[in-house]
């Protein structure tokens, strides 16, 4: 089995358990200031994962450490996270049929500053407006599959989600309906490390409409415009996105429903070129301790040219690198045990399997999935804990008055992490 980041692992567990000997949250004369930590020990074993070869591999994923501060009852907001995967998993984590930022197969490290935003709101009853500014998530699609129950993420995490980018985004709420709408650069990061190309900001632009019918319930639809998002320098080819989702949660907040569809064009100019749809249903549910989730999914990605390291591709991407197209359809299920022995910390030891199928969707074809994996589908098992210290995660990618009620009720902490507050 690869280990081969034990020492990184062991770097990221020691800068986060100071938060265990010390507050986790207070108030300082206007301010309220809350901070969190979360992490994922998981081993993963597919068969195949490439070539017909069964892989197992080890990793410390998600190490994230979270900061939250409101002053004057939420006038204004400071919403942060840190991301320590550069460190922990710079190989990529085994994720079969997820692509994205150069890896393949493999789910990429998100960049050291996931979030950092400040945040103005002024509200009047039920209605209220905000603006956002900072690095984070432009106001497109779903939320970001970290704050919701499943270890693996979907392989539509770049068709439902735009993150880590500069962003400016603009809410207006009435008691109902939520207006967003935002600018922020097109590029996506290209490692770790990397930040936003000063010459690209604001160059993008995306749009959300959220019906609110009651408090559990919501139906989104957004669009979006990415200038180059592949090609750091721009030049490279534009997408078009567009997204629509239904969320109902029951009432004591021991599980939701998701429904979503999402679907991303990319333009050689005016003129569309490739296609790419998602559709996905998940269930969560919580009974004491124990917990379920089901997730199907059917997404298509384009199949590019690969390095020498076949989970990597080129970035960025020429012309002429995608050589085909798959749809893969994934069945994933969870069963997870949550333990609270004293209040700032949890503990969640958890079980997921999934079934990937793949097919080409384009003939003829320059890449067949079937013959390149050596099988028409691959199983995945991966088992692991989630540990968590101080605040809870909160539903990220909504922001102000979008991420509250018009009583101002938060509306963002996720239904996993709601219920260890019980």
């Amino acid at each position: 089995m690869a280990l081969k980041y034990g020492f990184a692992g062991a770097l990221a567990i020691a800068a986060l358990t100071p938060l265990a000997a010390h507050p986790q949250s207070g108030s300082y004369g206007p301010a309220h200031i809350e901070i969190g930590a979360q992490a994922i020990g998981v081993v993963t074993h597919e068969s195949p994962a490439i070539h017909g070869r069964d892989m197992t591999e080890g990793y410390l994923t998600q190490p994230v450490v979270l900061v939250m501060a409101s002053f004057w009852n939420d006038v204004l907001a400071l919403t942060g996270a840190v991301d320590l995967e550069g460190v922990t998993m710079k190989r990529g984590e085994l994720n079969a049929g997820i692509h994205g930022e150069g890896y393949v197969d493999r789910r990429h490290p998100h960049t050291y500053l996931h979030e950092l935003v400040i945040t103005a709101q002024r509200r009047a009853g039920d209605n209220g407006a905000s603006l956002t500014l900072g690095k984070g998530f432009a106001p497109f699609g779903t939320d970001d599959p970290m704050v919701r129950p499943f270890e693996k993420y979907p392989i539509n995490h770049h068709l439902a989600q735009v993150l880590e980018r500069v962003v400016a985004v603009g809410a207006v709420r009435t008691r109902r309906v939520i207006f967003e709408a935002g600018l922020f650069n097109g590029d996506e990061p290209e490692s770790a490390g990397d930040v936003p190309n000063r010459k690209r900001y604001w160059d993008s632009w995306s749009g959300r409409v959220t019906l609110v019918p009651f408090h559990q319930g919501e139906i989104q639809t957004s669009y979006a415009r990415l200038r180059s998002p592949e090609n750091a320098t721009g030049g490279g080819a534009d997408h078009r996105k567009q997204s629509a989702s239904i969320r109902l949660e029951d009432a004591q907040h021991s599980g939701y429903g998701l429904f979503e569809w999402a679907r991303t064009t990319s333009y050689a100019g005016s003129s569309p070129a490739f296609a790419f749809n998602s559709l996905l249903a998940e269930g969560f549910a919580r009974y004491g301790r124990m917990s379920g989730a089901v997730r199907f999914e059917r997404t298509e990605r384009p199949d590019e040219q690969r390095l020498i390291d076949e989970f990597r591709n080129q970035v960025p991407a020429s012309d002429l690198s995608i050589s085909g197209r798959s749809r893969l359809t994934i069945i994933t299920a969870r069963l997870a045990a949550s333990f609270k022995p004293v209040k700032t910390f949890t503990f969640e030891p958890f079980a997921e399997v999934a079934r990937i199928g793949f097919r080409p969707t384009l003939t003829p074809t320059g890449f067949d999935p079937v013959q390149f994996y050596g099988a028409t589908h691959s199983r995945s098992i991966s088992l692991g804990a989630k540990v968590a210290l101080g605040m809870s995660h909160m539903r990220m990618g909504r922001y102000g008055v979008a991420a509250s009620d018009g009583r101002g009720m938060k509306m963002h902490r996720t239904t996993t992490d709601a219920i260890h507050k019980h």
